[in-house]
């Protein structure tokens, strides 16, 4: 099973992935994580050693070489297949990591070859015939303009209470639909206590989406993360359990015969 984690800069899309990665390995299942948000964290929140974490992104001497850059002109499929063994990271026998990042340039510039480098290693990892892909997506709609996630089962979109998070998951639910991706869901991500029902409805209209679950506020969370702590080791039981409960639904999801 393939999922991708979207939704607006801030929501939580990282936390969530860390803690669905982590869930996945506890369930007895090999996980490759592929961390393609232009500030990648994903690899601190699940552990990794912090001085491994090089996106390859920024390897611009990578890059530029499998490009075959030349002024304007560049190879539109360049050769790939070896970086994964070079640069993916492991924990342990189950968990591997793949630090992608994306190509960002000031200005006016042109970071089309690069890009094209990324798409084609991001197109073979999502060819893994034995692992759950869990892809932590870049905030907002333009990796969807790529269409880099084509190949995905599921599109997870983390949502919070506010008028802006929905507007941006309403964005890209149609631009999902617009590229082939049928099973789409959301998690309402921060809800407070007090609030929750209310929260929860506001976001299932305004969206229009399956809800799976609904995370809480934690301090514990938010605590690990500052302190830069493996996220899954801090969490509480009750998270836990409230991501495994949405595991377990995705996987029903993704065994349906239905559009």
């Amino acid at each position: 099973m393939k999922i991708a984690i979207s939704g607006k800069g801030g929501v939580g899309k990282s936390t969530v992935c860390a803690l669905m990665c982590e869930a996945f390995v506890e369930a007895g299942k090999n996980v490759l994580a592929i961390d393609s948000d232009p500030s990648p964290h994903l690899g601190r929140l699940l552990g990794f050693d912090t001085a491994e974490l090089r996106p390859i992104a920024e390897m611009s001497e990578l890059l530029m070489e499998r490009s075959e850059r030349n002024g304007l002109f560049y190879n539109l499929n360049p050769r790939v297949d070896d970086l994964p063994e070079k640069f993916m990271l492991k924990r342990g026998a189950a968990l591997r990591l793949m630090v992608l990042g994306a190509v960002q340039k000031g200005g006016a510039g042109c970071a089309c070859a690069e890009n094209a480098v990324l798409r084609n290693l991001l197109s073979i990892l999502l060819l893994s015939p034995d692992d759950i892909i869990i892809m932590d997506m870049e905030a907002g709609v333009e990796h969807l303009g790529r269409a880099t996630i084509q190949g995905i089962d599921h599109l997870l979109i983390v949502i919070q209470s506010y008028r802006g998070s929905i507007d941006t998951a309403i964005k890209i639910v149609r631009m999902a639909k617009e590229i082939g991706i049928r099973h789409i869901s959301a998690i309402a991500n921060g809800i407070k206590d007090k609030d929750s029902q209310e929260d929860i409805s506001y976001i299932q209209r305004g969206s229009g989406l399956d809800i799976l679950c609904s995370l809480p506020e934690s301090d514990a969370i938010r605590r690990a993360e500052r302190e830069e702590k493996r996220l899954y080791a801090e969490a509480p039981s009750c998270i836990k359990d409230i991501i495994r409960g949405a595991i377990r639904k995705i996987k029903l999801k993704g065994l349906s015969t239905e559009d």
